[in-house]
């Protein structure tokens, strides 16, 4: 069973940035593509970022030029650099793999507020 452990969310001001950061166990990671998903109150999760094991990465129109995906196959990490945030980024933030989908962690809690 492979499992999914993200951190580094918390409560921010607009503008402002966070670095959130996802342990995946027990899995073959170096050959799986990653993405970080969010999930509002009242809306269905949603694909924020991908990054294949090899190759671009690829953003959601609405982060896109203000996160960025990156991973550490060594540690099997990934994780996700969020500048600029919005009050409209307030969500949890989750990973998976985007290849084969292993089943969901806790996630983190991003709240972007004045």
């Amino acid at each position: 069973q492979v499992q999914l452990v993200e951190s580094g969310g918390g409560l921010v001001q607009p503008g402002g940035s966070l670095r959130l950061s996802c342990a995946a166990s027990g899995s073959i990671f170096s050959i799986i593509g990653m993405g970080w998903y969010r999930q509002a109150p009242g809306n269905q999760r949603e694909l924020v970022a991908a990054l294949p094991n090899v190759g671009r990465a690829n953003y959601a129109d609405f982060v896109k030029g203000r996160f960025t995906i990156s991973r550490d196959n060594a540690k099997n990490m990934v994780y996700l650099q969020m500048n600029s945030l919005k009050p409209e980024d307030t969500a949890v933030y989750y990973c998976n793999s985007v290849t084969v989908p292993w089943t969901w962690g806790q996630g983190t809690q991003v709240t972007v507020s004045s």
